[in-house]
């Protein structure tokens, strides 16, 4: 039982000894006492008044009384108005660090076991039709972190990534590529596969634009010239043989996705994200068509004259969704039908099927979700979206057609361009090995990174400032980074020193900075708790610079290795270490790695 389910229970029975009322624990609300006031947690005693029938500052008084008798743990309290705040013992945070201490890395994290629910995360999801840029960035690191953050709640989490390898899309790079491309491929032109496949998507857009406007010179109106542009009707016309297995053009998309997925593969590698279970479209929509067939004979959808297949919704407060074009096409719903079928299929009832998605896509999962209702899977109500917000850079936003994203390539080199110049700066890596800094560079970018984007609230539009991810100070990456090789260079010394470090916490009178920090280690398992069911990675990122905070200002505040009182010394150096595997455990539901020396 939790110290707040302690002071619950016996609040409850305080109330029935002093005034025979028997309430429900369950009601008593305990939370952390605000800063201003004195206290570890405090219970607002109003809604006891009506059985007191006394004053809420007497009410407060007599519980509190009660509370000092009955509580071991308790060591004072005191009343404020009609809040009851009160003061845990010394010996109440040893015994919490004590148990931290025991488990070391896995503090806080909930096992897995044989009848642990499953849970599959899907996320990334690239078109290869271009590289991955700043918004597939945040996508990935959302989608990794919840995955890591779902299986410390002791949940199974399978990893997918649906490659969306087929449709008009892509058809416009392979038709740009056919038109202008004379045979260049990777090895002739020096490029990484997904760039030089990116760069015919941006063509076909200028190409396409120019075409519109030359038949709009010529009296076509520009909805009609969007529609007969030559380059358009030369894409749609190669999805239709590509839909139809024509031998040349499945042949040069299979070439020129494979020139993407070894870009890919690279990419993913250095931004630390990984996948269980690949999925591709092309494998996918099949299914998707035929359950939009059967759906029809069933009557469950319905055709237009153009033989084009939809879904009314206008009973859900919604419109007509198309589910199959005239020609027998399908769209991406068809083969996001198709997909959540075949993931139902593989793996039974999954507890959640959660998307990672941009906030545009909002309507889409909902539609989704409606429609495997009324095709009759009932589990549909277990697919959730995880909405996030776009990505924005001072300059504005991103738009792929017209070239100007920010390649996730090169910006991940850019960052480690700025960690390596602001390392030198301050001399943080002096001394270092050339191989050891070079790795330990690479870290502290992709640190700041990750923690920049992570740390703010997944469904929030954000601003992403490279030099201000990668300072040393204030709430980065780099910052928490250094406070663990800081905690590191500590405990080396220490061995150095010939301290040994017991597992044993000795029974000190701890200080108000040693307070804080033990009080902030034991809420981790609430910040995962907490983050795992608001799909929430920045709870943690949030959670941990607390937890630096408070560390730092005991560092400064509470000498270590050179305090005489050899039990205070073992003490601080176990909540310094107790400090650094919650750093390294946070970080790592984060994905960032962090560096022993800094």
């Amino acid at each position: 039982m939790n110290i707040d389910s302690v002071i619950a229970h016996n609040v409850a029975q305080a109330i029935q000894t002093l005034y025979g009322v028997e309430i429900d624990e369950q009601s008593i609300q305990i939370q952390e006492t605000r800063k201003e006031f004195q206290g570890d947690k405090t219970c607002a005693v109003f809604p006891f008044v009506r059985y007191s029938k006394k004053s809420p500052e007497q009410t407060a008084s007599e519980i509190g009384e009660y509370l000092l008798q009955q509580v071991s743990h308790i060591e004072s309290y005191n009343v404020v108005k009609g809040f009851l705040n009160i003061v845990l013992s010394s010996t109440y945070w040893m015994h919490v660090l004590q148990q931290a201490y025991l488990q070391a890395e896995l503090y806080g994290k909930k096992p897995i076991t044989e009848n642990s629910p499953v849970v599959m995360v899907e996320y990334s999801s690239p078109n290869t039709n271009k590289p991955l840029h700043l918004g597939h960035i945040r996508n990935n690191l959302l989608g990794y972190s919840i995955a890591q953050i779902l299986e410390a709640n002791g949940q199974k989490v399978i990893k997918a990534n649906l490659i969306n390898d087929r449709g008009i899309h892509i058809c416009k790079s392979m038709i740009a590529w056919k038109l202008f491309g004379n045979g260049e491929t990777p090895q002739t032109s020096g490029l990484k596969g997904d760039h030089l496949v990116g760069k015919y998507y941006v063509l076909f857009d200028s190409t396409y634009k120019k075409q519109i406007i030359e038949l709009q010179q010529q009296g076509v109106s520009e909805e009609q010239a969007k529609q007969d542009a030559p380059i358009m009707k030369q894409a749609r016309e190669l999805l239709v043989k590509w839909e139809s297995n024509d031998t040349d053009t499945i042949e040069l998309w299979q070439t020129m996705n494979g020139w993407v997925y070894e870009g890919f593969a690279k990419t993913y590698e250095r931004m630390g994200v990984t996948f269980d279970k690949m999925y591709y479209e092309s494998q996918t929509y099949l299914l998707g068509k035929q359950v939009v067939i059967d759906g029809l004979a069933a009557g469950v959808l319905y055709a237009k004259e153009d033989g084009s297949i939809w879904a009314d919704l206008t009973d859900e407060g919604l419109d007509h969704k198309l589910l199959l074009r005239p020609d027998g096409t399908s769209v991406y719903m068809t083969q996001d039908i198709g997909t959540a079928i075949e993931r139902f299929r593989e793996f039974g009832l999954l507890q959640e099927l959660i998307y990672v998605v941009g906030n545009e896509q909002n309507y889409h999962f909902q539609v989704l979700r409606l429609i495997l209702k009324k095709l009759g899977y009932q589990w549909a109500d277990r697919i959730y979206h995880m909405s996030y917000g776009m990505v924005e850079l001072p300059e504005g936003k991103m738009k792929s057609r017209e070239g100007t994203v920010v390649d996730a390539d090169d910006l991940m080199e850019s960052m480690l361009q700025d960690s390596i110049a602001i390392s030198n700066e301050l001399g943080k890596l002096a001394g270092l090995p050339t191989q050891e800094a070079a790795k330990v560079h690479e870290t502290i970018a992709q640190g700041a990174l990750k923690y920049f984007i992570l740390k703010v609230e997944p469904r929030k539009t954000m601003l992403f400032n490279p030099k201000e991810s990668i300072d040393f100070n204030g709430n980065t990456g780099p910052f928490i980074q250094y406070t663990y090789a800081r905690i590191c260079s500590v405990l080396r010394r220490a061995q150095e020193q010939q301290i040994q470090i017991s597992n044993r916490i000795p029974l000190v009178v701890c200080n108000e900075k040693e307070r804080e920090v033990i009080k902030q280690i034991s809420r981790y398992s609430e910040a995962i708790e907490i983050a795992g069911n608001e799909h929430a990675p920045s709870q943690i990122a949030n959670y941990v610079y607390d937890l630096v905070k408070v560390y730092n200002q005991m560092y400064h505040d509470c000498p270590m290795l050179n305090e005489t009182n050899t039990d205070i010394q073992l003490f601080r150096l176990q909540i310094s270490q107790q400090v650094a595997h919650i750093i390294k455990s946070a970080m790592g539901l984060l994905g960032i790695s962090v560096p022993q020396r800094m």
